[in-house]
């Protein structure tokens, strides 16, 4: 089970000033209001590590710099087409050798996902015009008619041939953004 919020640093330093002063785990707990289990993992950290300072987390650091990062989000805000290989070559620049997963995963973190643009088919003037003329004639048609129609935005139109085998540029967007 993960723990709750850091104690802060001027709250755990009291601690070990109170210790000092000899008192004992209980007090410390009551006067300043903390659970004795917490007092006493301060007073155990304070003893073996001689800091109340915040230690290092383990785990394997990043291999992506800050300043990766940054270009890789500027690269993508850029250009949402970019690919994450294409942003591999891009990192090799600044002599940040990783995969293209990485990247993907770093701007995931970062808010932008790979996301499949909508397809529909552009509507001319004169489709608009036509529609708008179709509406007007019909109007007075009962509510059977128009849950028969069908408009040419609701259904899938290949114009240039089968897109199955079609490969795709996904642009990068920010989940809150809409299009």
């Amino acid at each position: 089970m993960p723990r709750s919020k850091e104690i802060q640093k001027q709250m755990r330093k009291k601690v070990i000033e109170i210790y000092q002063s000899g008192k004992g785990y209980k007090a410390i707990s009551k006067a300043l209001g903390l659970l004795r289990n917490t007092v006493r993992a301060i007073i155990y950290k304070w003893r073996k590590h001689g800091t109340v300072e915040n230690l290092p987390r383990s785990g394997r650091p990043t291999k992506i710099t800050p300043r990766a990062q940054r270009q890789l989000i500027q690269e993508v805000t850029k250009d949402p087409t970019t690919i994450s290989k294409e942003l591999q070559v891009s990192l090799a620049s600044v002599k940040v050798s990783v995969h293209d997963s990485t990247i993907r995963k770093r701007l995931g973190k970062n808010g932008l996902h790979g996301r499949v643009p909508r397809r529909k088919p552009l509507l001319s003037k004169k489709n608009i015009k036509a529609r708008l003329s179709f509406a007007r004639k019909h109007l007075d048609d009962p509510q059977d008619f128009w849950e028969n129609t069908l408009w040419t935005d609701e259904t899938k139109i290949e114009l240039f041939g089968s897109q199955a085998d079609a490969v795709e540029e996904i642009p990068w967007r920010a989940s809150w953004s809409d299009d």
